[in-house]
């Protein structure tokens, strides 16, 4: 596929929260993580406002397992109390992601140079990404390597149809839509043999309204431009 990367991520926990369960500060994760989560996923490793992040698929490597651990969060007005956070242990992914230039921001128009952000992306994914890997929430660390999407065994390469119920999908901003206003998108996945292949955000139909929102105004007063930033890493200008 075009301006493609396939990866693996991994780390020891991960905590894709399901939002029925934040009520009353307690959190349990979703058995397999959202796209939201493997979009932003991609994004530490680089990301421009000059791009869209499509993720096509995940393989689930390792046998879902989840631990329950006793979490005191920080409460900036006092207090003492113990939640309950339910974690996936030993977690392990495949990603298969693409990119496309956001057509809704005319303003990074002089940024869409596709070969030198492929050249980019594939070199900071080399390196472990531009920022830090967090699979869900900080504190569960991860890191990513290069792989090769389908490449080894999975521990449900024979199980056939899982149906994981309803799941966020992820949520719209603005840039990417051209609307103002944020939303959220819901779908039902169903993993086939380990692999879950994700809709494209345009594609769900359950999208519910969460507020008003403008898109953040970027150009080339607060944005290097990926030929400017291939020069600085010593890329040959005209490849």
């Amino acid at each position: 596929m075009r301006n493609a990367i396939e990866f693996n991520v991994f780390g020891d926990y991960a905590l894709f929260t399901d939002p029925l369960t934040k009520m009353g500060g307690e959190k349990l994760s979703y058995q397999v993580p959202t796209y939201q989560a493997i979009k932003g996923i991609v994004e530490s490793i680089y990301w421009k406002p000059t791009l869209i992040i499509i993720v096509d698929e995940i393989r689930i490597m390792n046998a879902i397992q989840m631990e329950s651990k006793g979490i005191r969060p920080i409460e900036y007005g006092g207090g003492n109390t113990l939640a309950n956070y339910t974690y996936l242990k030993d977690v392990s992914y495949q990603v298969r992601a693409h990119f496309e230039f956001n057509m809704h921001r005319s303003d990074m128009a002089f940024d869409r140079n596709e070969h030198k952000h492929h050249n980019i992306m594939k070199r900071a994914l080399k390196a472990g990404g531009r920022r830090d890997i967090f699979l869900g929430t900080r504190e569960c660390q991860a890191y990513v390597e290069p792989c090769e999407f389908g490449k080894g065994s999975s521990f449900y390469d024979n199980n056939n149809e899982i149906h994981m119920g309803t799941m966020v999908h992820g949520i719209n901003y603005p840039d990417e839509t051209g609307r103002d206003q944020m939303e959220v998108r819901l779908w039902n996945p169903i993993m086939k043999n380990g692999i879950i292949s994700f809709p494209r955000p345009e594609e769900c139909k359950q999208v519910r309204h969460v507020k008003e929102m403008k898109a953040k105004e970027f150009n080339r007063t607060n944005v290097e431009s990926a030929q400017d930033l291939a020069e600085e890493l010593g890329e040959e200008v005209n490849k």
